[in-house]
């Protein structure tokens, strides 16, 4: 089912915003924020509102077609819905989000049952660590700093600087 025809059966339209911002996802390379589905989008209709992306994005979500995740730099990313046993693994370093499949999600929701008596409805998964290619000998590449910490003062007592 396409997603116009899903759309219909719930009581939407297609209208032409909302093809534009689900083209703009179909055709993504890799997770985008609203505002770089906007910025796109505005490529081709300049005076494009970004309230109609975020309404579009939402309707979309709500109708299971596509999923907002949290990557590394905590700001929600859009992407086309899949299922749950897929997962992101996010560099710290490069920024490269890759999706893999496998049995992880499944043991992680077998756990939560079995041992914590909690059903999860819907498993977001993201790995954050280095790549291959940063973790490799021949990357030279400094490590990026981890968004969940604030820097470090060169000034302050015990600090290399």
């Amino acid at each position: 089912m396409d997603v116009a025809e899903r759309l219909r059966l719930e009581g939407y339209r297609m209208t032409p915003q909302r093809q534009l911002v689900w083209d703009v996802l179909r055709h993504a390379e890799s997770h985008l924020s609203a505002e770089e589905i906007h910025a796109r989008v505005t490529e081709v209709v300049p005076d494009f509102n970004v309230a109609s992306v975020y309404r579009t994005l939402t309707l979309l979500a709500e109708l299971g077609l596509v999923k907002e995740v949290r990557l590394a730099d905590d700001r929600g990313h859009w992407e086309l819905a899949h299922a749950d046993d897929a997962f992101h693994l996010v560099c710290r370093n490069c920024g490269d989000v890759t999706h893999h499949s496998g049995d992880l999600v499944d043991q992680v929701r077998r756990h939560l049952g079995e041992h914590h008596g909690f059903q999860a409805a819907e498993i977001d998964l993201v790995v954050r660590g280095r790549c291959a290619a940063c973790d490799s000998p021949e990357s030279d590449a400094p490590a990026a700093a981890d968004p969940g910490k604030p820097a470090a003062d060169p000034g302050e007592p015990g600090q290399a600087g």
